[in-house]
């Protein structure tokens, strides 16, 4: 996730300070009809529900909330199994303020003997719940859904949940992540952890899991979501999307875009299928800046290696969210970032590449805490910083030696990188502060300059080859840096990722860092 440049303080995540193309080929979705998936398993749901039971069930006795124990999100996550893969079905009627209908299936295996278990959910009514096709009980504690299946489960066994629920796009002025209202239809910002408000789930990017999207809406509405087309039908008035993720996806990096919008297509590096998803009216002043994409992609390649996906795509919506993000294979991008003249071109395309490198870092290759932003943010601004240095914007010793300067006061009021201080109240998102941004790329600069050019770029080659598709830690980037360098790191980087004052930085002696004064908040 980036904030926008024109993002004013205080805002949750990191402000920028950047000063402030159309495709030869472009055309309208062509989608050939393809059967759907199999529906996998667990039907989760999204929704503030009351609490009740199945119909003829006896009523479910208060249970407690759970988590997976993160350091910044301790009841986010869920014990006691492991997800699959999502298959999400959502009935749109056209008007943005209702809920959705929504039936969640959840395919997964239970890792522990569960005589309940729970689900992250918060914005929605639950309507029913089945466990491996028979009813269960189920209840509200907090944000989790608990589930309670007629019979106990066996530890390694299959849980094949089913929740039939609403999904309820919250008034704009207490949007909190989930749903994002737009001028036409809706989007999802899941991050960090408000999959739950959309859809019933393990909220947690430490279980990846593969997802399904099947999106009923009007036919004058496009319907679009992560990954690839899975078919495409027209029933009456309606139709009814299918998409499929071919790749495991953490629940914050979801996308399900529904609009008056135009799907634009074009070929990327070794023929991969770049797809852009833009206001319709907006298509032809938005082409110049979408047309840029296939070079990002070339850009990046060169960096690190292949794109770890089979589709890449921006997703512009015509919204004011004060960022953009990640969303895995199609990133969410406000249309006021692509037509707001204050800011140079250098800016912009840096921003795309931010969120295109996370594709890389961060959703190929997730972190298995939410301590380990770092290792998305700071490599994300890290390859934005050098994309902007080779188009007229500053040099990287420039742009490293600004945030050495800040890195102190960075530190002392959102913690060192690989300890990021827990959100504000209120403010969940406030975890991408600075220090996650600048201050980690800074953390790059530092290693780069410690093990030498080469080395660091076999490290970043090595890193995403490595851990494709999964999730990993600080000190799994440690390690592995170790390994490369041929010596041991920890030394080195531990003052860097857990000081509460930034090291010496090598080969510049003279740099300075100011004092932090009072800390923030």
């Amino acid at each position: 996730m980036l904030f926008t440049p024109w993002t004013k303080a205080p805002r949750p995540k990191a402000a920028r300070t950047f000063p402030s193309s159309r495709t030869s080929r472009a055309s309208r979705i062509g989608t050939v009809l393809l059967a759907p998936a199999a529906c996998a398993g667990l039907i989760a749901a999204s929704a503030p529900l009351p609490v009740s039971d199945t119909p003829g069930s006896p009523r479910a006795e208060a249970p407690p909330a759970l988590g997976v124990g993160d350091r910044l999100f301790p009841q986010l996550g869920n014990p006691g199994y492991d997800v699959a893969s999502y298959d999400i079905s959502l009935t749109y009627r056209g008007d943005n303020s209702k809920p959705l209908d929504a039936v969640t299936r959840i395919a997964a295996r239970a890792t522990d003997r569960l005589g309940r278990f729970n689900l992250d959910f918060a914005h929605g009514t639950v309507r029913s719940v089945e466990v491996n096709g028979a009813p269960a009980r189920f209840a509200k504690a907090g944000e989790d859904l608990v589930v309670t299946p007629a019979r106990p489960l066996a530890r390694g066994g299959a849980m094949r949940v089913t929740v039939r629920h609403t999904s309820n796009p919250m008034p704009p002025d207490q949007q909190d992540g989930g749903w994002v209202r737009t001028r036409d239809g809706l989007a999802m910002a899941n991050q960090a952890d408000a999959a739950h408000r959309v859809f019933p789930c393990n909220d947690h990017p430490s279980d990846k899991a593969l997802f399904t999207f099947r999106i009923t809406a009007p036919s004058d509405v496009t319907a679009v979501a992560n990954g690839v087309p899975a078919g495409r039908a027209r029933a009456g008035s309606a139709t009814t999307w299918a998409y499929r993720t071919l790749h495991p996806m953490a629940t914050e990096l979801a996308q399900v875009s529904l609009g008056k919008s135009t799907v634009l297509y074009r070929t990327g590096p070794h023929g991969l299928v770049v797809r852009d998803v833009v206001p319709t009216k907006d298509r032809k002043a938005l082409e110049p800046w979408l047309r840029k994409t296939p070079d990002q992609i070339a850009w990046m390649e060169r960096k690190v290696g292949r794109y770890p996906f089979e589709t890449y795509g921006l997703l512009v919506a015509d919204a004011q969210t004060g960022f953009e993000l990640e969303t895995q294979t199609l990133s969410l991008f406000e249309r006021e970032l692509f037509t707001d003249r204050g800011h140079p071109g250098w800016a912009i395309e840096s921003i795309m590449v931010h969120e295109l490198a996370h594709q890389w870092f961060g959703d190929s290759v997730s972190p298995r805490t939410w301590s380990d932003l770092w290792l998305n943010e700071g490599h994300a601004t890290w390859y934005e910083a050098l994309y902007a240095a080779e188009k007229a914007g500053p040099s990287l010793d420039e742009r490293m030696r600004e945030a050495y300067r800040q890195s102190d006061a960075w530190r002392a009021s959102g913690g060192p990188p690989a300890a990021p201080k827990a959100p504000d109240a209120g403010q969940k998102i406030s975890i991408f502060r600075p220090v996650v941004y600048d201050g980690s790329a800074l953390v790059l600069y530092a290693l780069r300059q410690e093990i030498g050019r080469a080395a660091f770029e076999q490290l970043e080659r090595s890193w995403v080859a490595t851990y494709r598709d999964g999730t990993a830690t600080t000190a799994d980037f440690v390690s592995l840096a170790s390994r490369i360098a041929r010596r041991d790191l920890r030394g080195f980087l531990q003052p860097w990722l857990y000081g509460a004052k930034t090291p010496p930085m090598p080969g510049h002696p003279d740099w300075r860092s100011e004092p932090a004064g009072k800390p923030a908040g």
